[in-house]
């Protein structure tokens, strides 16, 4: 989106808007907890990992990506549960309707901007959503390796909270075989030490 000369005063209050909402996502818990395991972590502290993880191991990715609309990703991704709420990754039961609620809740929040950046953010969080460019397919890997990585730093706790077992583990982190080759056996050993560990079951 580019400026035009002059504050557009009404699309500047559209904005701010948008930003003061988005603040919200700092009140969304999700059931990871930190690394140092003393609680769970917000959205806004998801997201932000997410983003620099990205960022940082971004040489990893086995395809060209675009880091800017990766970090954009990142950062838009879980915006909707502003009002949609956080749905387990495991929760069966609540993937039924998720989607419904998303884009119930994309509608909302995206709305808020002018009409230009309004689609910009709406079809990188559908892009993300669906995983078919090399953009969203290392966002969403890089989305799924972060609260695995805590976990394991955190005794499995949301794996044992949800009586997740490592099939459901390995199925979700699979993309990252295909996006980030050289990183997936480090993966695997995660994953097998938690079993081994009695962090994960089998």
């Amino acid at each position: 989106m580019k400026r035009v000369a002059g504050l557009d005063r009404s699309c500047f209050e559209n904005q701010m808007k948008f930003l003061i909402e988005a603040d919200k996502m700092k009140n969304i818990l999700r059931q990871t907890l930190l690394a140092d395991g003393s609680r769970r972590e917000n959205d806004a502290e998801h997201s932000w990992h997410f983003a620099l993880m990205a960022m940082t191991l971004a040489e990893y990715s086995a395809r060209e990506i675009d880091m800017l609309r990766v970090l954009k990703m990142a950062l838009l991704h879980d915006i909707v549960e502003i009002y949609a709420g956080d749905t387990f990754a495991y929760d069966e039961k609540g993937h039924e309707d998720k989607a419904e609620r998303e884009a119930a809740a994309a509608d909302k929040i995206f709305a808020m901007l002018p009409a230009e950046q309004s689609a910009e953010y709406r079809e990188l969080w559908e892009e993300f959503d669906a995983m078919e460019t090399a953009d969203s397919r290392y966002a969403a890997t890089i989305d799924r390796l972060q609260p695995l990585v805590n976990n394991y730093l955190t005794n499995g706790h949301t794996w044992k909270l949800g009586n997740v077992t490592s099939d459901k583990v390995y199925k979700r982190i699979s993309v990252a075989e295909d996006t980030i080759p050289e990183v997936w056996p480090i993966i695997r050993k995660y994953i097998e030490k938690a079993i081994d560990s009695g962090m994960l079951k089998r």
